[in-house]
């Protein structure tokens, strides 16, 4: 007698229990190209800082299809169509959407691919599995890319208060103790609608995007961006930047198989795009790559490459200077001068050590994707207009800091 197959449940540590349902669904989670996001830090070295930040894009992935299960109830609770295989795509998209995502999340896109970002991976991956699952992703890969008609799907996905942000935000103060980052999941999709085929959040829940967009801000200056994890992010950078100069220099270094093909080789999207091994071998990349290989190149004859990885396995950043303007090529040359002498460096191996460059931060983006606020009149009005506690000028404003790495000599 053939049982019919049981939902699996796992516990989370945010939301509890969470259903993953039997079918494609479970299928996907199952699949290798994802449970290797087992395996991909959600927050690169932020644990350098946070030592509870050890969470994984798995988790996130598993957090935001939580999320999405339960915007799809409140919507068609309020009169919203969403068609049973819409409901099953925007699962299968948010699931997905991650996907891409290499080795400590951000660093590879800077370092050992060239300048690929993870959303153009994560829709390679999608089209692999969409072959492998006869066509079955067909919708989501539409929602994921806003070529599908109903345009309110794809803000649930990707807009200024998705599903993706509402878990990383909740998930990633929980896990780094970084209380100002708890939003109000729940009451947030609660007050969510749909009109005039956008997505609206009711006016009894401005509050709660008023705190999400601040929580917002704050978590980018206190963990994204905090002086430590920026040191240490770019650090690791530099590190597969100098072991790559040093492979193509034809130097022999120890690598993973699948590391070391994209450390010998300057590979472009369409290079991933037309070779489904070299996507597949992408695929076998993750954390432990990176951490095997640091952990050997400390011990390199290169001053450089061992230098940068004793930095990450001892957690001895390189000091760093953060400051409003750019730093001025006279300051940079003073503490180039001081390092090259100390270390007895040329030119080349310096620009390893000594790095400058700028990161930005706004809560809000006011000319791409809205957050609309339905105001009991039946009024949609932009959240800088609906606000009392916000202006346009206040949100919208772009902050830009400049910072400078070196090796702090006085050690």
């Amino acid at each position: 007698m053939n049982k019919t197959k049981k939902n699996k449940i796992i516990n989370d540590p945010i939301y509890g229990f969470i259903t993953l349902e039997s079918g494609i669904i479970f299928e996907l989670i199952e699949h290798p190209f994802f449970q290797r996001l087992r395996r991909i830090s959600q927050l690169g070295l932020t644990y350098l800082v946070y030592p509870g930040a050890y969470h994984t894009r798995f988790q996130h992935a598993i957090g935001c299809m939580f999320l999405m299960k339960k915007a799809i109830q409140q919507l068609r609770n309020k009169g919203n169509e969403i068609t049973d295989e819409e409901a099953e795509a925007l699962k299968i998209t948010i699931l997905l959407h991650d996907i891409g995502h290499g080795p400590f999340s951000h660093a590879l896109e800077h370092s050992i691919v060239n300048n690929i970002s993870h959303e153009n991976l994560s829709n390679l991956f999608m089209n692999k599995l969409n072959e492998e699952f006869n066509g079955k992703l067909e919708l989501a890969i539409q929602i994921f890319n806003n070529k599908h008609s109903k345009k309110f799907l794809h803000q649930l996905v990707s807009s200024q208060i998705d599903m993706d942000r509402l878990d990383y935000l909740k998930r990633d103060s929980f896990y780094t103790g970084v209380t100002e980052g708890n939003i109000g999941t729940e009451r947030i999709i609660n007050m969510l609608d749909v009109i005039n085929d956008e997505l609206v959040i009711e006016e009894k829940g401005i509050y709660s995007v008023e705190k999400f967009l601040i929580a917002r801000r704050l978590m980018y200056w206190q963990v994204y961006l905090h002086k430590t994890v920026l040191s240490s992010e770019h650090t690791l950078i530099k590190i597969l930047q100098r072991a790559k100069e040093l492979i193509q220099r034809g130097i022999n270094l120890y690598s993973s198989n699948p590391l070391k093909i994209f450390l010998e080789n300057e590979y472009k999207l369409n290079d991933l795009s037309n070779n489904q091994t070299l996507l597949e071998t992408f695929s076998e990349l993750d954390d432990h790559d990176i951490y095997s290989c640091i952990k050997e190149w400390k011990n390199n004859s290169d001053f450089v490459l061992s230098t940068l990885c004793k930095r990450i396995i001892h957690r001895e950043p390189l000091k760093i200077q953060i400051q409003n303007t750019p730093f001025s090529e006279m300051d940079i040359q003073i503490v180039k001068n001081k390092t090259k002498k100390h270390f007895k460096l040329n030119d080349d191996e310096l620009d390893y050590l000594i790095f400058t460059d700028k990161v930005s931060n706004n809560a809000y983006h006011h000319n791409k994707s809205k957050i609309n606020i339905l105001m009991k009149n039946g009024q949609v009005k932009d959240i800088t207009e609906a606000s009392d506690q916000f202006n346009i000028e206040a949100l919208n404003k772009t902050v830009n800091k400049y910072f400078l790495c070196y090796p702090n000599l006085s050690n």
